[in-house]
C-alpha cells in the first residue's frame, strides 16, 4: 500500500487505468507467474492504476482464496509505483469480506461492484455501499451499471459518506451523469469526488464524457495493445483530435463492432487479444465461452491496423511539415 491518497493519485492520470485479466493454467486453476508477468509489463508501459480482480479480472469467477493471490500479486509487482484497486461485490456480506481480504492483502482501494443479481431500493443500496465503505480503511470506488443504477441525490448521500471517493459510470446515461455531477457540484461544493467512464472499450464514448468533466476511463485495451491505449490517452490529454479520430475510426469502432458479436466478449475477446500478443493467459472461466476462430482472426487484423495508425503523422507533426515546405517554398521563391 502507497502513502498517498489515492484520489491525489488518480486526479490527473499520466497514462490508461489499467484492468488486468486473471490467469490460468491449463487445469484451469490460477496462473501466478503469468498473471504477475501481465501486472508488471502493464506498469511498466506506463498503467496509471492497476485495478485487479474487477470485470475484466473475472472477479465472478474467483475464490476468496484466488482473489487474495491475486491482489496480492498485483500490489507486489506494482511496488508502490502506482495504486492498486481491487473488486468488491456480491452481497454486502461478502462484499465486506472481500474488502477486508483487499485491505489485508495491501490495496490502496477498491472498486465496489454491483450487489449479486437483487434489483434494490434507492436507500438499499446507499446503505450497502456505506458498510462496504466502513469495513476497512481503503478508499472506495463504486461501480454504478446494472442492477446498481443511482439517481443523483443518492451519489450525493454517497459523496457525504467517509471513505467513498468517486463513481464509475457503467450504463452510459449522460444526461443522469451531467445531472449527477451538477447535484454533488450543487450540494457539495469543493469536494474532490471523482468520476470514471466504465463502459465497455472506454475509450469508444470518452470524447462524450470529456465534455461532461468526466476525464478518468477504463480501458480494457490496455491489456493487450498498450501502445494503442497509450496513444490515444496522450492525444486526448494534448487535444490531439486528428490522432484520436483516426484510432476511433479504424481501430475502436472495429473492435466494438467485434465485441458486440458474441455475449462475454468484453473479457473473452480481451483476453484472446492478450493471447495474442504472446502472453498465454489462459481461457476464460465458465460461464464465459472463448471466441470463436473467426472473431480471434478479425481480432488479429484489428490490432494489426491499429498499430500501422501509430505510424501516421499527428497534427503537431503535420504542422510542422507544413512549416517546413513553406519556408522552403519562400526560400526557393527569393532565390530566384
Amino acid at each position: 500500500m502507497t502513502s498517498a491518497p489515492l484520489a491525489v493519485r488518480l486526479t490527473a492520470p499520466s497514462g490508461p487505468l489499467f484492468f488486468p485479466v486473471t490467469a490460468y493454467g491449463p487445469d484451469g486453476g490460477l496462473d501466478l507467474d503469468v498473471y504477475r508477468t501481465h501486472v508488471r509489463r502493464g506498469v511498466e508501459a506506463g498503467a496509471a492504476a492497476v485495478f485487479a480482480c474487477c470485470g475484466t479480472g473475472e472477479f465472478h469467477a474467483l475464490t476468496p482464496e484466488e482473489f487474495a493471490a491475486c491482489v496480492r500479486a498485483a500490489v507486489e509487482e506494482s511496488a508502490g509505483r502506482v495504486p492498486v484497486l481491487a473488486g468488491a461485490g456480491y452481497g454486502t456480506a461478502l462484499a465486506v469480506r472481500y474488502a477486508r481480504l483487499a485491505e489485508e492483502a495491501g490495496a490502496d482501494g477498491l472498486l465496489a461492484m454491483p450487489p449479486y443479481l437483487v434489483l434494490a431500493g434507492q436507500e438499499g443500496l446507499v446503505r450497502h455501499y456505506r458498510e462496504v465503505a466502513a469495513a476497512t480503511s481503503l478508499p472506495v470506488i463504486v461501480y454504478q451499471r446494472d442492477n446498481a443504477v443511482f439517481t443523483p441525490s443518492s451519489v450525493v448521500e454517497l459523496a457525504r459518506t467517509d471513505g467513498i471517493v468517486g463513481l464509475k459510470d457503467g450504463l452510459g446515461d449522460l444526461d443522469l451523469v451531467q445531472r449527477t455531477v451538477s447535484a454533488v457540484r450543487t450540494e457539495l461544493p469543493g469536494e474532490e469526488f471523482l468520476y470514471f467512464n466504465g463502459l465497455p472499450t472506454a475509450e469508444q464514448t470518452q470524447l462524450a464524457y470529456r465534455a461532461l468533466g468526466v476525464t478518468l476511463y477504463s480501458s480494457a485495451v490496455f491489456c493487450f495493445a498498450p501502445e494503442i491505449a497509450l496513444a490515444f490517452h496522450r492525444a486526448l490529454r494534448t487535444g490531439d483530435e486528428a490522432t484520436a479520430h483516426r484510432l476511433l475510426d479504424g481501430f475502436y469502432r472495429p473492435f466494438v463492432e467485434l465485441r458486440a458479436q458474441g455475449r462475454g466478449y468484453a473479457v473473452a475477446l480481451v483476453k484472446a487479444g492478450v493471447r495474442l500478443r504472446g502472453l498465454d493467459v489462459g481461457e476464460v472461466r465458465t460461464p464465459l465461452q472463448e471466441p470463436s476462430e473467426d472473431h480471434v482472426k478479425q481480432l488479429a487484423q484489428i490490432i494489426e491496423r491499429g498499430q500501422a495508425l501509430l505510424d501516421a503523422p499527428t497534427d503537431a507533426e503535420t504542422d510542422a511539415q507544413a512549416d517546413t515546405k513553406t519556408d522552403a517554398q519562400a526560400d526557393a521563391e527569393e532565390a530566384r
